[in-house]
This record gives C-alpha cells, sequence and structure tokens, in this order.
C-alpha cells in the first residue's frame, strides 16, 4: 500500500489486515514503492496519486516496466483524479477505488467494500502481455503479444453472417474496461453503420472524461449520455456513471438516456439493464452484443437472453481479458457466438454489421 498520508495507510491498512489471507506492506511514496518491490515481492500495489518524491504514475510507470504487477489506484472523486486515473489505467493500472469525499476518516467505511473487492480480483487479474513490450525487453524482462483470431463458438445454430438493416452494438466493461474499450473503438471507421452504446462501471465524476479522452482518439464520435440523445451511426455513447443507460423510442427515432438506477441491478451503468431496453425496441436479430473484461456477471444474464433469441453476441476470450469475469460467464451460459481476443473484436464486428465499410 503507496500513500503519503499516515492517516490513509492507518485506515486502509485496517480494512485489508482485517481480510485472514491478507499481508500488508506500507510505502510513503513511489521512491519507497519501487524499493520494496524486489524484497515483498507483492501479489497487488495500492497506489496513490498525489505524492512527494515521486507520484503515482511515475511510480505505476517503473513498475509495469521494471516489475509488471497488478495495480489498483487509489483516487480522488475530482476531474484532476479522473483524468490522472485513466492516465494510470493507460499505462497498465487493473483497476482504481475512489476516495471518500470529505474527511476520510469519517467515511472510510464507505470504500471498504470495494477496496477489498478490487484488490482479490486485481490479485487474479492477467496483465496484458504486450503491455509496455518494448520497454520490457529493454529491461530484460519481453513477453510475447497475444496472438490468434479467435473463434467461433461451437453451437446449434447455422453459421451468423451479417445482420440485415439498421441496428444497435451494446458493449459492456468493468475491470480493465477503458484500455480494451480504446483498443475496440480506435479499430472502427467513422462511417461505422450501427450507433453503439456502452455500459462502462464508473462513477459519474470518471465517464465524461473518459468519452472525451476516447472521443480524441477514435474516428467515431464519442460522447457521454446527460440527456435523451437521438442515436446516430458512427457515434458511440457512453453511458453516465451512477446511473444507467438505457434505449427508448421517441417520435424522431431511438434515443439513448441516462436512467435512475433500479433494483436488481447492482453495477452501474448496468449493462444487463441496457441490453433488455434495447431487446424491448428491436428484434434480437437488430442487435449485437459485445462483453468485454470485467469482474463480476454483469451483462450475461441479458446477452445470453439475446444469444438464444436470434441476437448475436461476442465475449472477450480468456486470454487477453484482464479479468474474465463478465465474459466467462456469458461463455459458461453458452451465449456467446464468438469467444474472441481482445485485437479481433473490431473485425469481428465489422464482419457481423452491415454495409460496415
Amino acid at each position: 500500500m503507496v500513500d503519503d498520508s499516515a492517516l490513509v495507510r492507518k485506515l486502509l491498512g485496517q480494512i485489508l489486515s482485517a481480510e485472514p489471507d491478507f499481508a500488508v506492506e506500507f510505502a510513503r511514496n513511489g521512491l519507497e514503492a519501487l524499493d520494496q518491490l524486489a524484497a515483498f515481492a507483492p501479489d497487488v500495489i495500492t497506489l496513490d496519486i498525489h505524492m512527494p518524491q515521486m507520484d503515482g504514475l511515475a511510480c505505476l510507470d517503473r513498475i509495469m516496466v521494471e516489475r509488471p504487477c497488478p495495480v489498483v489506484m487509489v483516487s480522488s472523486l475530482t476531474a484532476d483524479g479522473a483524468d490522472a486515473t485513466l492516465e494510470a489505467l493507460r499505462l497498465g493500472a487493473v483497476d482504481f477505488v475512489t476516495k471518500p469525499r470529505g474527511a476520510v476518516s469519517l467515511h472510510i467505511e464507505t470504500m471498504a467494500a470495494a477496496l477489498i473487492a478490487k484488490v482479490r480480483a486485481a490479485a487474479q487479474a492477467k496483465l496484458r502481455a504486450s503491455l509496455r513490450l518494448k520497454d520490457r525487453v529493454r529491461h530484460r524482462i519481453g513477453a510475447r503479444p497475444p496472438t490468434g483470431a479467435g473463434r467461433e463458438r461451437a453451437s446449434r445454430r447455422p453459421r451468423l453472417s451479417a445482420a440485415s438493416g439498421d441496428g444497435l452494438v451494446l458493449v459492456g466493461t468493468s475491470t480493465g474496461g477503458p484500455p480494451a474499450l480504446e483498443t475496440l473503438l480506435t479499430a472502427l471507421p467513422a462511417a461505422f453503420p450501427w450507433p453503439i452504446l456502452v455500459a462502462q462501471h464508473m462513477p459519474a465524476t470518471f465517464t465524461g472524461p473518459l468519452s472525451r479522452r476516447l472521443d480524441g482518439l477514435c474516428a467515431v464520435t464519442v460522447a457521454e449520455v446527460t440527456q435523451p440523445t437521438l442515436l446516430r451511426p458512427g457515434h458511440v455513447y457512453v453511458g453516465r456513471g451512477d446511473a444507467d443507460l438505457v434505449v427508448s423510442r421517441r417520435a424522431a427515432g431511438l434515443v439513448a438516456m441516462a436512467a435512475p438506477s433500479q433494483a436488481g441491478y447492482p453495477w452501474h451503468p448496468s449493462t444487463d439493464r441496457l441490453v433488455r431496453s434495447a431487446m424491448d425496441l428491436l428484434p434480437a436479430g437488430q442487435l449485437i452484443g459485445v462483453l468485454m473484461t470485467g469482474m463480476g456477471n454483469d451483462g450475461a444474464e441479458a446477452m445470453a437472453l439475446l444469444h438464444h433469441a436470434g441476437g448475436r453476441t461476442i465475449a472477450e476470450s480468456e486470454e487477453t481479458a484482464v479479468v474474465w469475469g463478465m465474459p466467462g460467464e456469458l461463455v459458461r451460459r453458452d451465449g456467446a457466438d464468438f469467444v474472441v481476443p481482445l485485437p479481433a473484436i473490431a473485425a469481428c464486428l465489422r464482419g457481423l454489421v452491415p454495409a460496415c465499410p
């Protein structure tokens, strides 16, 4: 646990140390953390962003090059904290947990469950083999990027061809999602024929910066949904955090809109709720579901229903998923038409959407 605040180290350390299978060591800044890496050989590192001598981003950069290890960032719920956290995820952090607003000592229990769950998930996370490969080769660590173009799932249904008519692509992801979304969306052309809706588990403070970051990288247009928005081809609609993203119909056509969280959907924005709302308005054959890295099972039930109703579904394969929880559950439910490594998902999607350039 790396944090310059003695109080934060004490409070968060007590939360983790109370777990019978956790052993916790501490560092006050990035330099101390790097000094301890070889001796302690941690399974997971929690890393504050703003620290003296060496901040969290500089430390993370060194960790990913010199001794790759799953890292969970400890971030503030601010615009600056969101931008820094997204940069940390790009550099290789597995996930992040947000500090409570106000006095940490008064609200620390609000983050306890999330901290424990995300550290446990990170301990099982798979770091991308291609991450910082050239830099690591220079440090004589080396690794090979994932290979393989994916495979179609064995199924009783006939081989799937491209859909017909207009439709929607529905994407769900959680832990490890922002880099996965970048890989997927940057490979799509500006003239992609169908609107794409994204449910990425994140607080509201983070989904806006994530959308702006992706918009600057992608040929498609990416925007956060903050009000009812008419769906258009070549556009990606990211659900606002702490709410759900649903599809509705207005006189002008289908719209994406933010909806207050609803009982029965524990993660937000909810992939299950997004898919169900789309299935209420369009035939299954006009929908494609994509379920990528993330802990838990959000999206698996609804996408399995979509698959069995005649829709098309793509699950990220275990070989590239940081956490194979959500896509793995879809595969276990026999709900995936294709199980595809992350770098090949865009090509698979382009082959399923009609008239895709």
